[in-house]
């Protein structure tokens, strides 16, 4: 079952939200301001998985997504050309989300290029994530940000769709 991820502008979060099909029939509303206006976004999975399908595979009879962004469609192609191998390796990680953040025209803060910097150099995500997620949560925003100024937060919930 699909997971797909959903920005909400008014909120500045993004949500998770469960489908029971590949191609969702309905929008999702914001769980927390009950807002129609959600963005579709790459999710951290489909930009950190191996497997190797397009969007296109992935759609009955083939064919671009309607409404897919220009940056959803870099970040799956991205996540395509990626091996197993890489999935598993820290630098190929973070060259890709460096790649994704450029790309996106995120602002790499000096923490995540920090994170950037050491995974390349090998060092274990999970590890730099504990230490320097703080520092990172601080420089993009908290869990309580609300509105436009900082990076989206996450919300922890998986909504059905």
């Amino acid at each position: 079952m699909p997971i797909f991820e959903y920005l909400c502008r008014a909120c500045n979060r993004i949500y998770s939200f469960l489908s029971l099909r590949a191609t969702p029939e309905r929008e999702p509303v914001c769980p927390r301001c009950g807002s129609t206006e959600l963005e579709r976004v790459p999710s951290t999975f489909a930009v950190t998985g191996a497997r190797k399908t397009t969007r296109d595979d992935a759609r009955p009879g083939g064919g671009p997504e309607p409404g897919g962004s220009d940056l959803e469609d870099k970040a799956l192609r991205m996540a395509s050309e990626m091996s197993e191998s890489d999935a598993e390796d820290p630098r190929a990680m973070a060259r890709m989300m460096r790649r994704l953040a450029q790309e996106s025209g995120e602002r790499i803060t000096p923490a995540m290029d920090e994170m950037f910097r050491r995974m390349e150099a090998g060092e274990d995500p999970e590890a730099l994530e504990e230490e320097l997620g703080p520092r990172l949560e601080e420089e993009m925003g908290s869990e309580d940000d609300e509105g436009p100024g900082g990076a989206p937060s996450r919300d922890d919930g998986l909504y059905s769709l």
